[in-house]
């Protein structure tokens, strides 16, 4: 019974972590996001090591299969998907928190439109109306009732950035769970941070002067050693125990803990809460994306 019930609770805490994860980036706003890409996924790298040197060989049969879905999910899943989710957070005085996090449960439309393109699974009408209402309450969540005439440029850019980290996660869920039934989740998780530091690194290296540029505070470097061993590395390492032992249609609802702790965590920190349109807005998103994967169970 217990062995039913961990993997579920892994998903949720990993969630519940996700959730607090935009707080503590809030102190490195000032900071390059490739910068704080760079050097998470480096000390997370080096705290998982160990499973990285202990898994060599078995790393060494990969295929060729294999060795793409590890190198999608740490650039695209990895780089790009904290590198927008940073740069939207960024935008916190235009736009709140909880319409970047809500809108990051666009992912399960991307994971599930993109497992069909990938397997070839012939998408149903009823996929495509709540596909249709998922964009509509992620709309709402983001402009409420405002109109175009008075959209913020800044606004909108966040609101892209968050929904390409969107994509750039879904996608990585697909192909992360592909790599998993290759790897132990232990091993994934290895690679995935060794990858990306390296990516990272060299995208950082010619973006910028280098690490001369490098000006963190005792207070940002807390924080990022806090996100390294929390909501960073740690959680994704209990995040890819949970998707080892489930399909990722579960483990995608078992997500939505996030956005829902995160506009808690929101109102209670910060007092903001959600326009009536918005909470419209986030019923119909959060509600298709249940009923979505559920259509995917059931396929």
């Amino acid at each position: 019974m217990m062995r039913k019930i961990l993997p579920p609770l892994a998903i949720v805490f990993a969630a519940l972590l996700w959730s607090l994860d935009g707080f503590l980036r809030q102190e490195l706003y000032s900071v390059s996001s490739f910068l704080v890409v760079t050097l998470e996924h480096a000390l997370g790298a080096l705290l998982f090591l160990p499973f990285l040197i202990k898994a060599w060989p078995e790393i060494k049969t990969l295929g060729q299969r294999g060795w793409i879905s590890i190198f999608w999910i740490s650039i695209c899943g990895g780089i790009l998907g904290t590198f927008f989710y940073t740069k939207a957070l960024s935008y916190m005085d235009y736009i709140d928190l909880s319409v970047v996090v809500l809108l990051q449960k666009l992912q399960p439309l991307f994971a599930i439109s993109l497992a069909s393109i990938i397997l070839k699974e012939k998408l149903s009408q009823r996929f495509i109306g709540l596909a249709l209402i998922a964009m509509l309450g992620g709309y709402l969540v983001t402009f409420g009732t405002t109109s175009i005439a008075d959209w913020d440029d800044k606004t909108i850019i966040a609101a892209l950035l968050a929904t390409l980290a969107a994509f750039s996660w879904g996608s990585s869920t697909v192909l992360g769970k592909h790599a998993l039934n290759r790897l132990p989740f232990a091993t994934v998780t290895a690679l995935r941070l060794s990858l990306t530091a390296v990516g990272a690194l060299i995208i950082f290296t010619v973006t910028s002067n280098g690490f001369e540029s490098i000006e963190l505070t005792s207070l940002q470097w807390r924080n990022l050693i806090i996100i390294v061993l929390s909501t960073g590395s740690v959680a994704l390492f209990i995040y890819y125990y949970g998707l080892k032992h489930l399909p990722a249609s579960h483990a995608t609802v078992y997500e939505l803990t996030w956005p829902l702790s995160a506009v808690f965590l929101d109102w209670v920190i910060r007092g903001r809460m959600l326009g009536f349109a918005q909470i419209i807005g986030a019923f119909l998103l959060l509600g298709s994306m249940i009923l979505l994967t559920r259509e995917k169970t059931n396929d």
